[in-house]
Order: structure tokens, then sequence, then C-alpha cells
């Protein structure tokens, strides 16, 4: 069972606490926690199940912010901080730490006693559907914020059940009904990939989910298939889904919650092309170092290719810089983040960077070069190649309208020089 989950900001701070059984856990845990990431470096964050010598923390990083939950027994409580962190961003409209710090006792109050109290028992997972939840707590909004201030009462709790207590579906109201029928389905994925200091793909594979938007009446039945889903690895449903046909058919077959979510999430791996190169070259002596980097389109999509951004950290021994580019713009903040946001590649010019740096007085030249972190968005193309072939829908008097797109960006896309 889960006994606490702690919210830390990117200093290791403790904003919000919330114990969720007897057993009450010291924040001294946290401290102790943010030594072993500083003593061992960032590569810990990557670490999700670390074992002090008290307890198993189990870590969870969303724009930020860490979900930190603690326990003595071993189980399965990542897919449960997961929710946590997925239901608290949906009802703030995102997440981080002002946000949370400039709606504390909404956040405290509504969200972390009120939410976990009915997600979790006891330190088990009780209700994690967020369309009920949203129906028992309505989410904060400006009305809320002030009734909270004039009256003093910030609990928000539905005073009846959800609809859905009375359905045959846990996570959908019953008698649902609906003007207009649609349905709409997007495929939204993120590439991530590493390229060696030889040009050569190490990784590359695509994180992807099928989001689905769903305001139909009644009680439909839908089916969704797809041309080749043996492309699909490590997949994860939602509760709605049935195992037998996907086991069987690579079907999904499913009675849709009402509003948005995830239907599914996957992995394509091991795939051998990216859809655009960056090509970066350094060389250091005599105490600075020029750099120039070339950006362009390798295979083409079939559809732009938009907010494309190459970002790196210079070296702490870097005390100037001078660089420019030929299309777009280059910034250099002051935590010595160098950033050229590109956006779309033009068709007559190849955008190019270079520069100077200059380096501290006695370093001739530099021992590690950076690591380049590209961005870049792509609408109407999955690319990896996953497609739809049909949705059906049993179970409605009036033929609904259905809605496909697609979508790519990039993840994790690291160059390294």
């Amino acid at each position: 069972m889960l006994q606490c989950i702690f919210l830390l900001s990117d200093s290791g701070e403790v904003m919000l606490e919330k114990q969720l059984t007897g057993h009450r856990v010291d924040r001294s845990i946290c401290a102790w926690f943010w030594d072993q990431i500083h003593s061992q470096g960032d590569s810990l964050k990557s670490v999700p199940v670390i074992a002090s010598p008290t307890h198993y923390l189990f870590q969870v990083v969303r724009e930020g912010i860490t979900f930190l939950a603690c326990t003595q027994v071993e189980m399965p409580p990542l897919m449960a901080i997961e929710l946590v962190a997925d239901v608290l961003s949906d009802y703030l409209d995102g997440l981080n730490e002002d946000l949370i710090k400039d709606n504390f006792v909404i956040v405290y109050e509504t969200t972390m006693v009120l939410l976990l109290d009915e997600m979790i028992d006891n330190g088990y997972p009780l209700t994690t559907e967020p369309n009920i939840l949203k129906e028992m707590i309505p989410p904060p909004n400006i009305v809320s914020k002030v009734l909270s201030v004039v009256t003093g009462n910030t609990s928000n709790m539905s005073n009846t059940l959800p609809g859905a207590t009375s359905s045959c579906v846990p996570w959908r109201k019953a008698d649902l009904k609906h003007t207009s029928n649609d349905v709409y389905v997007d495929l939204a994925e993120e590439m991530d990939a590493t390229i060696n200091r030889d040009g050569v793909l190490v990784k590359c594979e695509i994180y992807g989910e099928v989001q689905v938007n769903s305001r139909l009446s009644g009680l439909p039945d839908l089916t969704l298939s797809f041309a080749n889903p043996s492309i699909l690895n490590d997949v994860r449903f939602h509760p709605c889904v049935r195992l037998r046909p996907w086991e069987s058919n690579q079907i999904l077959s499913f009675v849709p919650p009402d509003g948005q979510f995830k239907l599914m999430s996957y992995r394509v791996k091991k795939l051998k092309n990216t859809p655009i190169y960056v090509k970066p070259q350094l060389t250091s002596d005599s105490g600075t170092c020029r750099i120039s980097i070339l950006v362009g389109i390798r295979n083409d999509p079939g559809k732009p290719i938009d907010n494309i951004t190459v970002q790196f950290q210079l070296p702490p021994c870097v005390v100037s810089s001078d660089l420019s580019s030929n299309y777009g713009a280059v910034n250099v903040f002051a935590d010595k983040t160098c950033s050229w946001n590109i956006g779309r590649i033009p068709k007559d010019k190849a955008p190019s960077m270079s520069g100077e740096l200059v380096l501290e007085s006695g370093m001739e030249k530099l021992n590690a070069f950076p690591t380049f972190q590209v961005g870049f968005k792509i609408m109407g193309v999955a690319l990896s190649g996953l497609k739809i072939d049909k949705l059906d829908i049993l179970n409605l008097p009036t033929r609904p309208y259905k809605g496909f797109r697609a979508s790519t960006r990039a993840g994790e896309f690291q160059v390294r020089s």
C-alpha cells in the first residue's frame, strides 16, 4: 500500500503532502531523496524506484514537479502515482510550481484531500476514472475561488453520487444524451531518438497514444481496428477496452467514457529514420571553440515540419559567445542555455548556425562537447506508420460523425557532438 505522497519543487521543496494511512512518514525522507539526487547526479531522476534505508520511494516527474510516494512493502504503485499526476494536471489545466503555489488552498483542500481520498483508500487505488472524479468533485474555477474566499468553505464536494454509480459500466454516466453525436480519434506520437557524434542513429522509437473525444448518446459499443497492428509494442489500455478481442484479433472493442480520454498507449521500436537531420561540428583550440550546425529534412513526411528548435547548454567554462544564423533567431539566456528557433525550414535555403565560444582564462580547449536537444512538430502524420483502418459504432439510433487526426512531435531527441 502507498503510505504517503509528496509534491516536490525543482529545488526539492515540499510543496504539498498527503498521508494515506495511519503510519505517518516524516518529511525527512524527502531530504534524503534530494540528497541522493544531488550526490548521484540527474541520472537518478530517471530511476522510478529507489530503496531508502526505511522505505521504497517511487517518483514520477511532470513539468518540473516530482510526485514522490513512499511504501514499506513491495507493490506496483507507479500507475497510481501517474494517475494522480494526470488528474491534478487536468484539474488545474496544467501543472507547474507557480500554479500550485498560486492556488495552494484550492489545490490542497480540494485536490490533495478530497481527490486523493476518493482515488486511494488506505493506500490502495479505488476510483481512478477522471470523468467520475470530475462529477464528484468539480474542477476549481473562478467562481469556486471567489466563494471559498467569501464563505471560507474550500470544499466543492458534490452532495449526490455520480451518475455512473447506477450505470452498468463504472466509467460512463447512465442515460447520456447529446444533440449531435460525434467521436474524434487522435494518434498523438512522440519520437525519441539518439544520434551519436559520428552521425549514427543509435536509438529511434515512437511513444504514442490513441486519444478519443466521445460525445455519443446512450450506451454505444465501438470497435476500432488498425491496418498494421503488428508494429505495436508495450500496449496499455483504458479499463473500458475488452482484452479478449485484442488478444485474438488485435481489435479494440469498448464502451467509451463520455468526453476526452486516453484509449491506449503504445511503443513502436527500432525505427530506422528521422524526419530531420542536425549536424553539429565543433573544433576547439587556443582558448576558443568554433561551432557550426546544419539542419535539414532527411525524410520528407509529406506534411510541413513546424516548430523546429535546437537547444544546448553552454559549458561552464564558456565566458562569452558570438552566435548567429542565416535563418531563425538565436538566443543565449542567463543560465547559458542557447536556443535556436527555426520554425519551418524554408525551401530556398538550408538553415545553419555558426559562431565562436570564448573559454575562460587557462582553458585551451573544451574537454566535453554539449548535447543538442531537437524539437519539432508535424501535424497530419504518424511517423510510426500506424494507420486506423475503420471505426464501427453500434447501439446508436442516429449516424454519428467520425473524425480522425494524427500528429508527431519530438520527445527526447538528442544529437551528441
